[in-house]
């Protein structure tokens, strides 16, 4: 028990009592939502996957960050196989082919490609150091990140792409590259989004855009989901119907209510006030991230922690801004409070991860 207690005190507490207060918010959220729908399977499942996490965290917790990015290097060849095998043999599930099924449990390599990018394109930075700033090399690390979210985005998922990519030029950002890297970067991004727009993006994806700009331009169609989330949001008013009290999901009105659209399910239930809770633990978190990167033993620990602080931030800002209506709709988890077990698992990771780097940076201050 004493040794227990005197390796507790080199965890960063901070990050492990917000990441708990989510991970039961989250449980507590999806059994509310299960109950207003009399189906507590997906509850029940979830909690498997909580448990599963927790172990997983303590378990990378406790091993160094610097092996752990050494072993990375041997994730990348098996995600473009399992990514390739998809693309092959994918079976479309809601018109994505997007889950490996192992029977017991169904892996989403979408999901594992965060964090093998993240931790990849962090040792790649740490070992070239200072050298980001030449075209061939910043070439090298959009290929990195770009083969996979090239092939995240032909299966399709678009959102996945986005994220994987918001991770390379986070990572990219906080690097010492010169500003007019950034903004030629810049430029040559606006253009390929019209070229994208214009040759790459399917009907319905454009069409989620579109009514993302007008929602009443398809309000059976294209634009019901947003509706329908913006109505379970408003309908929380202040306090919330209480839990398991839910219209919009108890009624089926609400659209993958245990999912995409959990944090307006969430809304409906526990109203304004819960749901800036949520909001404040996601911002603490947020903030501890940038805490912990900014008193990093080396460059290694601050770009690890850095991919993990952009791949949460960019996941909770597309999922809570197409909930309230302010981004378009896509398929993009919300870290520890979506069903799933691949986000689940990776959230674990990434967060276990981070935990390694602080316990290490505050152990050198004892």
């Amino acid at each position: 028990m004493l040794a227990f207690l005197n390796r507790l005190k080199f965890y960063d507490l901070p990050l492990l009592i917000v990441s708990g207060l989510l991970l039961t918010s989250g449980l507590a959220i999806q059994y509310a939502i299960s109950l207003s729908e009399a189906d507590l399977s997906v509850f029940y499942r979830q909690s498997v996957y909580a448990v599963g996490a927790i172990v997983v965290f303590i378990l990378v917790a406790n091993y160094n960050y610097q092996r752990f990015s050494k072993i990375n290097r041997l994730l990348y060849p098996i995600l473009l196989v399992a990514l390739l095998y998809l693309q092959i043999f994918g079976d479309p599930i809601r018109g994505s082919a997007s889950w490996i099924d192992f029977g017991f449990f169904q892996l989403q390599p979408a999901e594992l490609a965060k964090i093998i990018i993240g931790v990849g394109l962090a040792r790649w930075l740490y070992v070239n150091r200072g050298q980001i700033n030449s075209w061939r090399n910043l070439a090298l690390t959009f290929i990195y990140a770009g083969l996979p979210a090239g092939l995240v985005f032909f299966e399709p998922d678009l959102g996945s792409a986005t994220i994987l990519m918001s991770i390379w030029f986070g990572l990219i950002l906080i690097s010492p590259i010169r500003r007019v890297y950034i903004i030629i970067l810049l430029a040559i991004a606006i253009a390929v989004a019209g070229i994208g727009w214009q040759f790459v993006l399917r009907d319905y994806q454009k069409q989620r855009v579109e009514v993302f700009i007008n929602p009443d331009l398809d309000p059976q169609g294209g634009g019901y989901n947003v509706r329908q989330a913006m109505i379970a949001v408003g309908s929380g008013q202040w306090f919330g119907r209480g839990l398991g009290q839910g219209v919009q999901s108890g009624l089926q009105f609400l659209p993958e209510k245990h999912t995409d659209f959990v944090f307006a399910a969430a809304s409906e239930e526990i109203g304004l006030v819960g749901s800036f809770s949520i909001l404040s633990l996601y911002v603490i978190l947020l903030s501890r991230l940038i805490f912990i990167m900014k008193n990093s033993r080396d460059d290694l620990a601050m770009y690890i922690t850095g991919g993990v602080l952009f791949m949460i931030a960019s996941q909770a800002t597309i999922n809570i801004g197409m909930n309230v209506g302010l981004l378009p709709v896509t398929g993009i988890p919300l870290p520890l409070l979506t069903a799933g077990g691949s986000s689940m698992l990776v959230t674990a990771i990434a967060l276990g991860v981070v935990q390694n780097v602080a316990k290490q940076s505050k152990a050198l201050k004892f």
